[in-house]
């Protein structure tokens, strides 16, 4: 009885909560952890949409309220009775907006976070690209090497993959670290994620570090961003032979506000 008396209001406020959540993604900046760029402008306008259609049918409780007051004390005039239809459901009524309210509860009270370096490793760590995400007119060698992103680097990979190529190249990239399992102490591995569409879809690249002599990856913790400067080499990791950056300087750096590439 009581949620079909609040049935309707815990309808509103569920569409005005998802509509603020939102617009508070978009105002601190975290819309950029979890979508991509492109679809900022669709999100924001179905933020705005969201609180017109609340705000729209708060405005006609409120009315259908006043005159359900008025009803109560003017005179009844006898009018024919049309039967309810009953709906029959699986859940209780009002339960698909009790949890999204819930939901969008949350979202207000928590503050979304970047992935880790545990999820690259869930994921899969990899240093190419889906072949859906190749674009060989950018592959171009105009770029100076120390200029080059990390992403940058994976794109080259994956149109020459041979590591000899880049030997004696300089590199300058920044990303988060990463600890491979099964790995020499020697090593770490500096990571980005790709976003597609969204968070859901995000998949890391990276590229193997060769620390200095003399330092051990323990002094580099994961998930910590590092902006690592030296030159481009060839070792063998896993089996396989891998570009490798052979670091001369490796420099802590704050998150990026868009840890994301794309």
């Amino acid at each position: 009885m009581i949620l079909k008396k609040f049935g309707p209001w815990l309808d509103t406020v569920a569409i005005l909560s998802w509509g603020i959540l939102l617009l508070k993604y978009w105002i601190t900046g975290k819309l950029s952890i979890l979508i991509h760029p492109n679809y900022f402008g669709l999100t924001v306008a179905g933020g705005i949409g969201l609180i017109i259609i609340g705000g729209y049918k708060m405005w006609e409780l409120i009315q259908l309220d006043r005159s359900n007051q008025k009803s109560r004390t003017s005179p009844t005039i006898n009018s024919p009775r049309i039967p309810k239809v009953e709906h029959i459901t699986l859940f209780p009524p009002s339960f698909g907006s009790t949890l999204m309210l819930s939901v969008a509860l949350i979202g207000l009270v928590t503050t979304p976070r970047t992935f880790t370096s545990q999820t690259a490793l869930e994921r899969g760590l990899t240093e190419s690209l889906p072949i859906t995400r190749l674009q060989p007119q950018e592959f171009r060698n105009t770029t100076k090497p120390e200029k080059r992103s990390l992403i940058e680097w994976v794109r080259l990979l994956n149109f020459n993959p041979e590591p000899d190529t880049y030997i004696g190249q300089k590199v300058k990239v920044q990303g988060f670290v990463i600890h491979p399992p099964n790995v020499s102490e020697q090593y770490i591995w500096i990571g980005r994620f790709i976003i597609t569409c969204c968070a859901a879809d995000a998949y890391p690249v990276g590229l193997p570090v060769k620390l200095p002599i003399g330092q051990s990856r323990t002094a580099f913790p994961p998930d910590s961003w590092l902006e690592i400067e030296g030159k481009a080499s060839s070792e063998e990791l896993q089996g396989k032979r891998k570009l490798t950056i052979q670091a001369d300087s490796l420099k802590s750096i704050p998150e990026p506000k868009n840890p994301y590439d794309y």
